[in-house]
Protein backbone atom coordinates (compact mmCIF):
# COMPACT_ATOMS: atom_id res chain seq x y z
CA UNK A 1 0.00 0.00 0.00
CA UNK A 2 0.96 3.35 -0.62
CA UNK A 3 1.89 5.37 2.24
CA UNK A 4 4.58 8.44 2.93
CA UNK A 5 8.00 7.88 4.04
CA UNK A 6 9.14 10.36 6.63
CA UNK A 7 12.09 12.48 5.92
CA UNK A 8 14.00 15.03 7.83
CA UNK A 9 14.31 18.28 6.23
CA UNK A 10 17.29 20.28 7.75
CA UNK A 11 16.50 23.91 8.24
CA UNK A 12 18.00 26.24 5.59
CA UNK A 13 20.50 28.86 6.82
CA UNK A 14 20.28 27.67 10.16
CA UNK A 15 23.47 28.40 11.83
CA UNK A 16 24.42 25.00 14.35
CA UNK A 17 28.31 26.40 15.06
CA UNK A 18 28.92 25.16 18.29
CA UNK A 19 32.23 27.45 18.47
CA UNK A 20 31.81 30.51 20.22
CA UNK A 21 32.56 34.32 19.88
CA UNK A 22 34.14 33.18 16.61
CA UNK A 23 36.45 35.85 14.92
CA UNK A 24 35.46 35.75 10.77
CA UNK A 25 38.09 36.12 8.75
CA UNK A 26 36.37 38.89 7.10
CA UNK A 27 38.14 40.76 9.82
CA UNK A 28 41.57 39.85 9.47
CA UNK A 29 44.01 42.47 8.45
CA UNK A 30 44.66 43.51 4.68
CA UNK A 31 48.35 43.12 5.66
CA UNK A 32 47.59 39.71 6.83
CA UNK A 33 45.83 38.69 3.84
CA UNK A 34 48.48 39.89 1.46
CA UNK A 35 51.41 38.75 3.18
CA UNK A 36 52.90 42.03 4.07
CA UNK A 37 53.31 41.51 7.56
CA UNK A 38 55.09 38.76 9.40
CA UNK A 39 53.34 37.11 12.41
CA UNK A 40 50.22 35.25 10.66
CA UNK A 41 49.73 31.97 10.82
CA UNK A 42 47.41 29.30 9.72
CA UNK A 43 46.45 25.81 11.34
CA UNK A 44 44.94 22.50 10.98
CA UNK A 45 44.73 19.13 11.58
CA UNK A 46 45.73 15.89 9.23
CA UNK A 47 43.44 13.27 10.39
CA UNK A 48 44.26 9.19 9.98
CA UNK A 49 42.98 6.56 8.13
CA UNK A 50 39.43 5.67 8.99
CA UNK A 51 39.97 8.89 11.63
CA UNK A 52 42.71 7.06 13.55
CA UNK A 53 45.28 9.80 15.13
CA UNK A 54 45.70 13.45 14.24
CA UNK A 55 48.25 15.70 13.48
CA UNK A 56 48.56 19.42 14.03
CA UNK A 57 49.86 21.64 11.42
CA UNK A 58 50.48 24.77 11.45
CA UNK A 59 52.34 27.71 8.77
CA UNK A 60 53.52 31.46 9.19
CA UNK A 61 52.95 32.67 6.25
CA UNK A 62 55.54 35.12 5.04
CA UNK A 63 58.16 32.93 5.63
CA UNK A 64 56.17 29.88 4.57
CA UNK A 65 57.51 28.04 8.03
CA UNK A 66 55.76 24.95 8.66
CA UNK A 67 55.31 22.83 12.62
CA UNK A 68 53.90 20.10 13.10
CA UNK A 69 52.78 18.18 16.18
CA UNK A 70 51.66 14.45 17.05
CA UNK A 71 48.37 14.40 18.88
CA UNK A 72 48.46 11.21 20.44
CA UNK A 73 45.60 11.78 23.36
CA UNK A 74 43.27 12.31 20.19
CA UNK A 75 42.13 15.92 19.17
CA UNK A 76 39.41 17.33 21.79
CA UNK A 77 39.54 20.98 21.66
CA UNK A 78 41.32 21.26 25.15
CA UNK A 79 44.14 19.23 24.17
CA UNK A 80 44.43 20.88 20.49
CA UNK A 81 44.69 24.46 22.54
CA UNK A 82 47.26 22.97 24.81
CA UNK A 83 49.42 21.76 22.12
CA UNK A 84 49.23 24.70 19.75
CA UNK A 85 50.09 26.93 22.65
CA UNK A 86 53.27 24.58 23.07
CA UNK A 87 54.21 24.76 19.69
CA UNK A 88 53.76 29.07 19.34
CA UNK A 89 54.81 29.90 22.94
CA UNK A 90 58.49 30.13 22.02
CA UNK A 91 57.18 32.88 19.67
CA UNK A 92 54.55 34.51 21.74
CA UNK A 93 56.13 37.71 20.68
CA UNK A 94 55.56 37.65 16.93
CA UNK A 95 52.40 35.67 16.64
CA UNK A 96 49.74 38.46 15.64
CA UNK A 97 47.35 35.58 14.45
CA UNK A 98 46.13 31.78 13.73
CA UNK A 99 43.32 32.05 11.00
CA UNK A 100 41.48 28.22 11.38
CA UNK A 101 38.58 26.41 9.83
CA UNK A 102 35.10 25.76 11.74
CA UNK A 103 36.48 22.03 13.22
CA UNK A 104 35.39 21.63 16.54
CA UNK A 105 38.90 20.44 17.67
CA UNK A 106 39.28 24.97 18.04
CA UNK A 107 36.34 24.89 20.07
CA UNK A 108 38.95 26.33 22.86
CA UNK A 109 39.92 29.11 20.63
CA UNK A 110 40.14 31.94 23.64
CA UNK A 111 42.44 29.22 25.32
CA UNK A 112 44.99 30.20 22.59
CA UNK A 113 43.95 33.94 22.18
CA UNK A 114 44.76 34.66 25.61
CA UNK A 115 47.79 32.55 26.22
CA UNK A 116 49.49 33.92 23.18
CA UNK A 117 47.99 37.39 23.11
CA UNK A 118 47.14 37.14 19.30
CA UNK A 119 43.63 36.90 17.56
CA UNK A 120 41.94 33.62 16.04
CA UNK A 121 40.34 34.08 12.76
CA UNK A 122 37.97 31.82 11.51
CA UNK A 123 37.16 30.86 7.15
CA UNK A 124 33.72 29.95 6.12
CA UNK A 125 32.60 27.12 6.60
CA UNK A 126 33.68 24.47 3.49
CA UNK A 127 36.19 27.28 2.36
CA UNK A 128 39.30 25.63 2.67
CA UNK A 129 40.48 27.52 -0.15
CA UNK A 130 40.43 30.67 2.43
CA UNK A 131 43.68 28.98 4.39
CA UNK A 132 45.36 27.46 0.95
CA UNK A 133 48.92 27.82 2.75
CA UNK A 134 48.22 25.04 5.36
CA UNK A 135 46.31 23.00 3.20
CA UNK A 136 49.21 22.90 0.55
CA UNK A 137 51.57 22.04 3.77
CA UNK A 138 49.43 19.33 4.59
CA UNK A 139 49.91 17.87 0.98
CA UNK A 140 53.89 17.67 1.83
CA UNK A 141 53.38 16.16 4.73
CA UNK A 142 51.38 13.84 3.48
CA UNK A 143 54.23 12.55 1.39
CA UNK A 144 55.64 11.35 4.17
CA UNK A 145 52.25 10.20 6.05
CA UNK A 146 50.26 9.00 3.41
CA UNK A 147 46.25 9.07 3.46
CA UNK A 148 45.56 5.57 3.81
CA UNK A 149 47.88 5.26 6.97
CA UNK A 150 46.69 5.25 10.86
CA UNK A 151 48.85 8.27 12.43
CA UNK A 152 49.96 6.67 15.70
CA UNK A 153 53.11 7.03 18.00
CA UNK A 154 55.17 4.41 15.77
CA UNK A 155 54.77 6.27 12.30
CA UNK A 156 55.57 9.88 13.78
CA UNK A 157 58.41 8.88 15.76
CA UNK A 158 60.34 10.99 12.34
CA UNK A 159 57.85 14.20 12.80
CA UNK A 160 60.48 16.39 13.56
CA UNK A 161 62.88 15.22 11.03
CA UNK A 162 60.30 15.36 8.21
CA UNK A 163 59.51 19.14 9.47
CA UNK A 164 63.06 19.90 8.95
CA UNK A 165 63.14 18.87 5.44
CA UNK A 166 59.73 21.04 4.55
CA UNK A 167 61.44 23.89 6.27
CA UNK A 168 64.85 23.61 4.37
CA UNK A 169 63.59 22.78 1.03
CA UNK A 170 63.86 26.55 -1.29
CA UNK A 171 60.87 27.80 -2.28
CA UNK A 172 60.44 29.45 -5.85
CA UNK A 173 58.12 32.10 -4.32
CA UNK A 174 60.62 32.75 -1.46
CA UNK A 175 63.06 33.41 -4.29
CA UNK A 176 64.49 30.04 -4.25
CA UNK A 177 64.93 30.82 -0.27
CA UNK A 178 64.58 28.36 2.53
CA UNK A 179 61.59 28.87 4.84
CA UNK A 180 63.49 28.45 7.98
CA UNK A 181 65.96 30.57 6.85
CA UNK A 182 63.20 33.41 6.76
CA UNK A 183 61.29 32.47 9.62
CA UNK A 184 64.27 32.85 11.77
CA UNK A 185 65.68 35.96 10.29
CA UNK A 186 61.84 37.76 11.09
CA UNK A 187 62.78 36.29 15.34
CA UNK A 188 66.06 37.19 15.19
CA UNK A 189 65.34 40.79 13.91
CA UNK A 190 67.81 40.89 11.21
CA UNK A 191 65.33 41.38 8.68
CA UNK A 192 62.83 43.92 8.17
CA UNK A 193 59.70 43.01 5.92
CA UNK A 194 59.18 45.61 3.07
CA UNK A 195 55.83 45.94 1.69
Amino acid sequence: MRHKLKHRKRPVGENKSLIKDKISIELRPEKANNREEFGHFEMDLVIGKEHKGAILTITERVSKFFMCSNLPHGKSALYVAQTVNEMLLPYKDYVKSITTDNGLEFTEHKLISKKLDSIIYFTHPYSSWEKGQIENMNKLLRQYVPKNETINDNNTLNLKEIQIKINNRPRKNLDFEKPVDIFFNFINNKVAFAS
